[in-house]
């Protein structure tokens, strides 16, 4: 996801802080909000958030780095995750989580080069009896070992194949 432009994300943050400044507890529910209309946190949002909730910016900074649901940088068009929790770490993860590095050619919380994937440790996606355990958007799979992770990473950075018109190909056509 690029970074918005900033009168478009100016407009929207003062729309967001309308929404949810009066609610108890605001601050949560207001960067769930944030992180939700432009797929991270951007530091540039952190001073509205602390103005308008009569908070310090490094209370906000605090929270937006204490929890690892909140991004503070864009994200590839796939997160992936990997638990690193006691029970999938016992399963193999340590192993996993250093082919998937290799085979990715990034480090946690960094991006493919080509956008499409990002990788984050997580701490327990509740699959502790099937690890160890991914979290690819909303999906969470067991019991995946290098293999499978190569399979769901060729999966992941397939690009879609482009057909062209009879008219645009390079490709001679047989008799018809």
């Amino acid at each position: 996801m690029q970074e918005p432009n900033i009168n478009d994300q100016d407009n929207r943050m003062t729309q967001l802080i309308e929404q949810h400044q009066h609610l108890p507890g605001a601050l949560l529910p207001l960067l769930h909000a944030v992180q939700l209309t432009f797929g991270y946190i951007p530091h540039t949002t952190v001073p509205a958030i602390a103005e308008a909730l009569a908070l310090s910016r490094a209370e906000v900074h605090g929270v937006i780095s204490f929890y690892h649901g909140f991004r503070s940088q864009s994200c590839g068009r796939h997160l992936l995750q990997v638990c690193c929790a006691e029970a999938c770490q016992a399963r193999g993860s340590r192993q996993l989580v250093e082919h998937t590095r290799q085979k990715l050619g990034v480090d946690f919380h960094q991006t493919t080069a080509d956008g499409e994937i990002t990788l984050e440790p997580v701490y327990c996606l509740g699959n502790c009896a099937t690890g160890p355990s991914v979290r690819i958007g909303d999906r969470i799979l067991g019991r995946v070992d290098p293999a499978v992770m190569d399979r769901l990473l060729d999966d992941l950075t397939r690009v879609p194949l482009r057909f062209q018109s009879p008219e645009t190909s390079d490709i001679k056509r047989g008799p018809q």
